[in-house]
């Protein structure tokens, strides 16, 4: 699934394609996404302008004057920009079309939305309950002290809460708490404020050098130009059961947690 880093570089991607550009066109091939795409959403936005686009957790935001168009790019969702359009394939389900230029939504498994919020794009149910950005001065380690302060819950389990802190799916979670020395399976509440730092500044560190390096692809993410993303090369545990560990060569394990794969080196994190 896209986590944050991929939607940031989609939202980094495809914002001068778009940010005040006015729609001229709304192709719907396929409604049945995870939400039916509104039948009446051409007549609403075809001839407004989008302000600007936003990324909040893993949604992308598109603001208009009136309100906002919420995409999700579900489980192996891309949206593309395209200068030169191309014949639409079997999973290109949505085009947001600016003149010459449209951003296709290509989603295989329409786990992906398109949703119309008037008003505040916050207001609306998905966004309305969501916790803190990692990458934003807001997100230290006192912030997360005092999240998990009584919590018996697994680290990277409340790591992967977006109701505390939003977009560290399960890549970067297990990335980062390997970079933090930590066991993932640690109830959160036991961790000293020192350690809660580290891990503040590991979840950091872990999320923007995803960005540089384009995202992940394991499966289906191309960026909006149609690019794969390459971090996963520089995985040091997530994937890598088995491997050495690039710090002290044990092999790395695997472990369930939630109905998903947690990596970690049982010799460097404690």
């Amino acid at each position: 699934m896209p986590e944050l880093p991929e939607v940031e570089i989609t939202r980094r991607g495809i914002e001068p394609h778009v940010a005040g550009r006015i729609l001229t066109g709304l192709v719907v091939r396929d409604r049945r996404l995870r939400w039916p795409v509104a039948s009446g959403l051409a007549r609403r936005l075809i001839g407004r302008r989008v302000n600007r686009v936003r990324r909040r957790a893993k949604y992308l935001l598109l603001d208009f004057d009136e309100g906002t168009l919420i995409v999700h790019l579900g489980m192996s969702g891309s949206l593309r920009a395209l200068e030169r359009p191309e014949p639409p394939g079997l999973h290109d389900h949505v085009d947001l079309v600016f003149g010459r230029t449209l951003l296709r939504l290509r989603d295989p498994r329409r786990f992906g939305s398109v949703l119309w919020q008037a008003g505040r794009a916050e207001q609306h149910r998905l966004l309305a309950h969501l916790g803190i950005e990692p990458l934003e001065h807001a997100f230290t380690g006192e912030y997360l002290f005092r999240a998990t302060r009584g919590r018996r819950v697994a680290i990277k389990q409340l790591l992967m809460n977006h109701a505390v802190v939003v977009g560290v799916g399960n890549i970067y979670a297990s990335e980062a708490l390997f970079r933090a020395g930590i066991y993932p399976l640690t109830p959160a509440g036991r961790l000293s404020l020192a350690r809660c730092n580290r891990l503040a500044q590991t979840v950091r560190e872990t999320l923007e050098a995803a960005l540089l390096a384009g995202g992940s692809t394991l499966r289906d993410f191309v960026n909006s130009d149609g690019k794969p993303g390459y971090f996963q090369h520089q995985r040091l545990v997530y994937g890598r059961a088995g491997e050495p560990c690039r710090t002290c060569a044990k092999p790395i394990k695997s472990i369930r947690q939630g109905q998903r794969s947690t990596f970690y080196c049982p010799n460097c994190q404690k």
